[in-house]
C-alpha cells in the first residue's frame, strides 16, 4: 500500500487554495475592467471564452505529459505563469490584449488542475481515495468561496489594480511553496515509483471513464448555468441587492466544500460510490430545476443549499473512482486530464447553451436545460459504468 505523504499533500493543498483564491479575487472584476477598456458584451464573452477554450484544449495534453515528465515542472510553471499574468493585467491597454492574456491564463490553468489532482492521486493510499480527495477538493471549493468575497472588499477599498496585485502576490506565494517544498522531479519519480502509463488508446476507449467524464460534464454544466444566470434572475425578477446575490453565489460552493471530507470518508467505508454519485446528481438536477419556479430570495437560497448538498455527496466519490482509474492505468495525469476537460467543457457549454435559450425564449428555460443535462448525465453514467468491459481496460 502507498504511504501517504502529508508534507506533499499539504503543499499541494495550500498551493491550490492560495492560487484559486487569487484567481477568484480577479475573475468577478474582469467584466468591469473590460468595460472600462471599451468592451461590449461580445468582447466580454470572448474574454471568458478565450480562457475556457485554451484551458480545455490543453488539459489532457499537460495531464498526459506529466505522467511522463513528472508533476512538479508543470505545477511550478503554471503558478509562475499566474504570477506574471497578474502583473500583465495591470499593463494591458486594450480589449484585444485582455482577450489574449486570458487565453494564456487558460494554458497556465491547464498546467495546474489535472497535474495537481494527479499528484494527490499518486500519494493517496488504496481504500482512502474518497477521504483524501474529499479533503483536497475543499481547497478548490473554499478558494472559489473566499476569492470573490475578498475581491469585492479589495476593489471597494483599494481599487482594481490592487486586486490584480493581490492575485499576483498569492500566485507568487503558491509558486514559492511548490518550488521549495515539493520534492525534485527525480525524487518524485522515485517516491511514486512511476511506470510507463497505459497507451492513450486504452484510456480513451475505457467505457467506464466516459461515464465519469459525462457525469462531471453534466454537473459542471449546471454550475455554469447557475453561476451565469442565477445572479441575473435574482436581479431582474426579485431586485435583490448585490450583497444578497453575493451570499447566494458562494452558498452552494461553501456547503459542498464543507461536506467533501465527510462524504469521502463515508464512501470509503461503505463502498457505495456509484450510489452516492447518482443520489448527489439527482439532488443537483432537482435543485437546478427549482430555480425555474423560484418566487423570491428564500426559494433561491434553498435551491443553492440543495445544489451544494448534491455536489458534496457526489463529487468525492466521483474523484475517488477517477483516482482508482489512474492507479490501474499508471496514468493518473492522463485520467485527471480527461476529468478536468469534462469540468471545463461543461462550464463553458452550459453557460453558452443557456444563454442561447435565454435570448430565444426566456431566462428560466435555462434552468430547465440544466436539469435535463444533469438527468441525461446520470442516466449515461449509470449505463456506461454498468457495462462489463473486455481487456485491455484501465
Amino acid at each position: 500500500m502507498k504511504s501517504f505523504n502529508k508534507n506533499i499533500f499539504g503543499t499541494l493543498f495550500f498551493s491550490l487554495l492560495i492560487s484559486v483564491t487569487g484567481v477568484g479575487i480577479v475573475v468577478p472584476l474582469l467584466p468591469v475592467y473590460a468595460h472600462k477598456l471599451g468592451a461590449n458584451g461580445f468582447h466580454i464573452g470572448l474574454i471568458f471564452g478565450a480562457f475556457s477554450i485554451s484551458r480545455t484544449s490543453f488539459l489532457s495534453y499537460f495531464g498526459r505529459l506529466s505522467d511522463k515528465k513528472g508533476r512538479k515542472p508543470f505545477i511550478v510553471s503554471g503558478l509562475l505563469g499566474y504570477t506574471f499574468i497578474s502583473i500583465a493585467f495591470m499593463l494591458v491597454n486594450s480589449v484585444n490584449d485582455l482577450i489574449a492574456l486570458r487565453f494564456i491564463q487558460g494554458i497556465s490553468s491547464a498546467m495546474l488542475m489535472p497535474v495537481i489532482q494527479a499528484y494527490v492521486g499518486d500519494i493517496t493510499p488504496t481504500g482512502r481515495e474518497g477521504l483524501i480527495m474529499g479533503i483536497f477538493n475543499m481547497a478548490l471549493f473554499f478558494g472559489l468561496t473566499i476569492g470573490p468575497i475578498l475581491g469585492g472588499i479589495i476593489n471597494d477599498h483599494s481599487g482594481l489594480y490592487f486586486a490584480f496585485m493581490s492575485m499576483g502576490v498569492l500566485a507568487g506565494l503558491a509558486f514559492c511553496l511548490s518550488l521549495f517544498l515539493l520534492p525534485s522531479r527525480d525524487l518524485e519519480n522515485l517516491n511514486i515509483k512511476r511506470t510507463e502509463p497505459a497507451p492513450w488508446k486504452n484510456i480513451l476507449t475505457d467505457i467506464e471513464l466516459y461515464g465519469l467524464f459525462i457525469f462531471n460534464f453534466s454537473y459542471t454544466s449546471c454550475i455554469g448555468i447557475i453561476w451565469s444566470f442565477m445572479p441575473v434572475l435574482a436581479d431582474m425578477d426579485f431586485s435583490l441587492s448585490s450583497s444578497q446575490i453575493g451570499v447566494l453565489v458562494v452558498l452552494g460552493v461553501s456547503i459542498s466544500g464543507i461536506m467533501q471530507p465527510f462524504m469521502g470518508f463515508v464512501a470509503d467505508r461503505i463502498n457505495y460510490k456509484k450510489i452516492f454519485i447518482i443520489t448527489g446528481g439527482l439532488i443537483v438536477g432537482y435543485s437546478t430545476l427549482s430555480y425555474k419556479w423560484a418566487s423570491g430570495f428564500w426559494d433561491i437560497f434553498y435551491a443553492n443549499i440543495l445544489f451544494g448538498i448534491g455536489g458534496g455527496i457526489a463529487m468525492p466519490s466521483l474523484t475517488a473512482l477517477a483516482v482508482s482509474k489512474g492507479n490501474k492505468s499508471h496514468g493518473m495525469g492522463s485520467v485527471m486530464g480527461v476529468m478536468t476537460t469534462g469540468h471545463s467543457a461543461g462550464m463553458f457549454t452550459g453557460s453558452i447553451l443557456a444563454g442561447i435559450l435565454m435570448d430565444t425564449f426566456n431566462l428560466r428555460i435555462a434552468f430547465l436545460l440544466g436539469a435535463i443535462i444533469m438527468v441525461s448525465g446520470i442516466t449515461l453514467f449509470f449505463i456506461l459504468t454498468s457495462i462489463k468491459q473486455k481487456a485491455p481496460s484501465l
